[in-house]
């Protein structure tokens, strides 16, 4: 890990829920930089739905990411940003798709679209909020956790967290 890429995190958030109540919890930018990281950090902590690690990456894009035991899935907002983004590049490798082209300027998400549709956000709806090119990735992350039940709580850590 370098610190550009330390600098390039704009947030990474973990949300487990435990006898139906979220909590949420700041991660390190060091522990979003590289994938496996992530992981790890977010298998260590207990959670009866799986926790999600949500990551904002230079105002660009966002990696959600829901660990379950040994079970990772994992959503990229822009998949184009695996061009730039070691984070992002590893997310399109560790789902074994291909390396967009550089000049491929038309932003889709990759990975699991259903990563929390059993939470009550649909594939459809979050495919939705990823091709809404007027939102920021910490806007798109709001929304997320608004809809699966801790919105304010996330909205408060990002408010105290880049404040």
């Amino acid at each position: 890990m370098d610190a550009e890429s330390a600098a390039a995190i704009d947030f990474a958030v973990a949300a487990y829920r435990e006898d139906g109540v979220w909590t949420l919890s700041a991660l390190p930018p060091r522990a979003a930089t590289e994938l496996d990281v992530l992981v790890r950090a977010l298998g260590q902590l207990p959670s009866e739905v799986g926790t999600l690690g949500m990551v904002s990456v230079d105002e660009d894009f966002f990696v959600l990411a829901r660990v379950t035991g040994r079970n990772v899935r994992l959503l990229l907002s822009d998949v184009g940003a695996a061009t730039e983004s070691p984070l992002a590049r590893a997310v399109v490798q560790r789902l074994e798709l291909p390396l967009p082209d550089d000049d491929d300027d038309q932003i889709q998400p990759a990975g699991d679209l259903g990563i929390v549709a059993d939470l009550g956000l649909s594939a459809t709806q979050l495919g939705a909020l990823c091709d809404d090119s007027e939102l920021y990735p910490d806007e798109m992350l709001s929304d997320i956790a608004a809809r699966l039940g801790f919105g304010r709580q996330f909205d408060e850590m990002l408010d105290t967290a880049l404040a």
